[in-house]
């Protein structure tokens, strides 16, 4: 029986390799050598030829100052070729000097009157003399009856001007060759110092790029960042990166919906793509903590920011504004449910008081108690709805009021109050008197004749709310603060985080493009006003709403 195969083991298979870190840096000594071997061919080829012209100007700068000999022009016609001849000995003197191979001197006919083969003294030229003996110089390679050579002719002129005769200088093509061989060597050792050095730098380049993709494979690497698009997009996070220079790296698909923001907002810079306040300085780490409170539009927003190696950041963002709806919610029920609470006893005190006047057959006084009771409670109900048409907010203040009342303050509406049901948005419109009547109802608390005066009036379709509390009132240095996220005086309640009212208050006014302040009044306190304009509707053809009622609803005293 064969045995079975042992794990792990197997044929080893030579072949790319998968790491980064060795693929960069097979490719860059790939790349380095090949353009150390470019370059040295590129300087190579160019080189055998600058040896070649060097040689032939050797040559023909030997053969013109042959030529310039007068002796020479004269011997050449005044003797007759020969080995002893004075035409060979200065020919031979001169190519003992240069070091050239040859200084060939004929006549017009070619006839050789020097060589340095004698025996070929007095014969005609191998190679074609033609141009020389035309008057003009001539530099070529060529090979003849000594081998191949580099060569120089020039014409030889006599006293009158006229040819006579040429010269021919060759210089051993073996030595061109031997000096470009002897150059290689040099320009291998340069080639192969370059090589060394570009392969040390790709070889410390390849071990950076191995410590920041921690030595992963290219494969990896895919894989990883498919993953990281799938998680950023599928989550239900915002989540928003920063570079070191503060321009938005990457916005997942929540926090495009969250901060209201687009895919082009990526590469441009926060404070450009958000604009001033409170959720760009959270974001940009100007604002420093855990589940940072922002509002950004209609929302209200949890941030939680944690920095990056490259002096970038990465930032979480959560939608909080259900949950804090709903704890606002809870906090008006918790409210109500005290003071039913309290109505509850109250009742029972009431049914004792007339139960003892049954009792006591005081039957009279019973019946002016219990007229009494009820006729307090359908006064204050009917005069909200005369004044406040809308029904919405004739409920939140209706039952704000009896809040208000467990607490020992008094609301009340401003004189001139008139609000006709043609509120564009109620919900917004109960969510801004919701938030500065529960404000006022805690400052007031407490304080000695503790009251709240609600006051609303239009113009036009413009909406004018004032809210005005006889507590301590607000510094005037921290008039544009409270209106910021996160600022607050009160305890944290148990759902969650304070600071968020007068935020969402001056959004909301804000979004239809009105405004919200606060200033001190007469007496102590502090005054709300808000703004909202086209909060109304249109009124319908021939309806009235009610005489207009200039006075400011706010308060009854003079505002500072």
């Amino acid at each position: 029986m064969n045995a079975p195969p042992t794990p792990g083991r197997g044929p080893r298979r030579f072949g790319w390799p998968q790491r980064v870190f060795s693929q960069v840096l097979l490719m860059q000594l790939a790349i380095i050598t090949g353009v150390t071997i470019l370059v040295t061919g590129l300087f190579l080829a160019p080189l055998s030829d600058q040896l070649d012209d060097q040689a032939m100007r050797r040559a023909l700068a030997i053969a013109q100052s042959t030529a310039a000999d007068p002796d020479i022009v004269a011997n050449l016609s005044s003797t007759d070729p020969s080995d002893g001849g004075p035409v060979q000995s200065a020919a031979e003197r001169v190519r003992r000097a240069t070091g050239a191979e040859y200084v060939v001197v004929m006549n017009q006919r070619g006839v050789r009157w020097s060589h340095p083969d004698t025996h070929r003294i007095g014969a005609v030229v191998s190679t074609d003399p033609g141009e020389a003996l035309r008057g003009r110089e001539v530099m070529e390679i060529d090979s003849g009856t000594l081998g191949r050579s580099a060569r120089g002719k020039v014409p030889l002129f006599g006293a009158s001007g006229e040819v006579i005769g040429a010269v021919s200088v060759g210089i051993a093509y073996d030595s061109v060759r031997a000096r470009l061989l002897a150059a290689i060597p040099g320009l291998l050792a340069y080639a192969g110092g370059a090589l060394a050095v570009g392969a040390l730098a790709a070889y410390l380049i390849s071990r950076r790029l191995q410590r920041q993709t921690h030595d992963l494979a290219f494969s990896d690497i895919s894989a990883l960042l498919t993953e990281r698009e799938a998680m950023l997009h599928g989550i239900r996070e915002g989540v928003v990166a920063l570079d070191g220079a503060g321009r938005v790296r990457l916005l997942n698909d929540e926090a495009q919906r969250l901060l209201g923001l687009g895919p082009e907002a990526a590469g441009r810079p926060l404070e450009e793509v958000l604009g001033d306040g409170r959720t760009t300085d959270v974001l940009a780490g100007r604002v420093v903590g855990d589940d940072l409170l922002a509002v950004r539009g209609s929302r209200v927003l949890l941030a939680n920011r944690m920095p990056t190696d490259d002096g970038g950041a990465v930032v979480t963002l959560r939608d909080r504004t259900e949950l804090e709806h709903l704890g606002r919610e809870l906090d008006s029920t918790t409210g109500l449910i005290d003071a039913l609470r309290a109505q509850d006893h109250e009742h029972a005190n009431r049914l004792h008081t007339l139960l003892g006047l049954l009792e006591l057959e005081m039957h009279e006084d019973a019946m002016e108690f219990v007229t009494e009771v009820v006729g307090v409670h359908r006064a204050t109900a009917e005069q909200v709805t005369e004044k406040v048409q809308d029904p919405l907010l004739a409920a939140l203040l209706v039952g704000k009021t009896t809040v208000a009342a467990e607490r020992g303050v008094s609301l009340r509406l401003a004189p001139g109050t008139l609000l006709p049901d043609r509120v564009v948005d109620p919900r917004g419109l109960v969510t801004v008197v919701g938030n500065l009547v529960d404000n006022a109802t805690d400052a007031a608390a407490g304080s000695d004749g503790a009251r709240i005066e609600v006051g609303l009036r239009t113009e036009g379709r413009t909406v004018i709310l004032g809210v005005r509390d006889s507590g301590p009132g607000v510094p005037e240095d921290q008039h544009a603060s409270i209106f910021t996220e996160g600022w607050s005086t009160k305890d944290v309640p148990a759902h969650g985080k304070r600071g968020l009212g007068l935020a969402l208050v001056r959004r909301l006014a804000e979004r239809q493009g009105g405004s919200v302040t606060v200033s001190g009044a007469d007496g102590g306190g502090a005054v709300f006003t808000v703004v909202l304009p086209e909060a109304l509707a249109e009124p319908p053809a021939g309806s009235q709403d009610g005489p207009p009622h200039p006075t400011h609803p706010a308060t009854t005293g003079e505002q500072r």
